[in-house]
């Protein structure tokens, strides 16, 4: 007896003759599923080719075969958490967009730049990571950052790091392996569907 309906951004629920208003998650309770959340990531997917790869630091891992990006902000803990986890994870190429939010971390822009500017951005981003150790240059050569800015904001990223799994799908938050594995399988089952739909 709930019909879902969305108030500017927000999924809410409403009875039959809308004289009430629910807000807040629905859950299945036989399945455990989070129906309100699997909705919001099925409204919310945008298509993988819209992003604009050329943008974004490429890591292959393994063979490569699986697909992830990650809007990261160098300073961010959680994106730290984030790349801990991602050591575990093969057989995936992992696509990272820089997305300094300089209102909470006002020096990783500069940091990003510098990542961006050296010879091998990949093996930068890693020993930054791994070390703090930043590049030898002053990150003035000519850097995606207000493109990425703007990438962020057309896809409604407001939080480090960000995630978007090959169907298109968008999560937010440093997610353990396990549940990192779980979520590249599934996104690219239903990744394979979606393209088979088209056909």
């Amino acid at each position: 007896g709930l019909y879902e309906a969305m108030f500017d951004d927000q999924m809410i629920y409403v009875d039959p003759k809308a004289a009430y208003i629910f807000v807040g998650n629905v859950y299945d309770t036989k399945t455990k599923v989070n129906l309100t959340e699997r909705k919001a990531r099925e409204l919310n997917r945008i298509a993988w080719n819209e992003l604009p790869l050329h943008l974004a630091i490429r890591k292959v891992k393994g063979n490569g075969s699986r697909r992830l990006a990650v809007f990261s902000d160098a300073d961010c803990p959680f994106c730290h958490k984030l790349e801990e986890e991602l050591k575990t994870v093969d057989n995936v190429t992992i696509y990272t967009f820089l997305y300094p939010i300089d209102s909470l971390h006002p020096d990783a822009a500069r940091k990003s730049r510098m990542i961006w500017c050296a010879p091998d951005r990949t093996k930068a981003w890693d020993a930054f990571f791994a070390s703090g150790a930043l590049p030898d240059n002053k990150g003035d050569c000519d850097s995606p950052l207000p493109k990425t800015a703007e990438l962020g904001a057309k896809f409604k990223v407001n939080a480090t790091p960000t995630l978007v799994f090959a169907d298109g799908s968008i999560v937010p938050g440093a997610l353990p392996a396990q549940r990192l594995e779980a979520e590249l399988k599934s996104a690219e089952t239903e990744a394979k569907k979606l393209a088979a739909a088209k056909k």
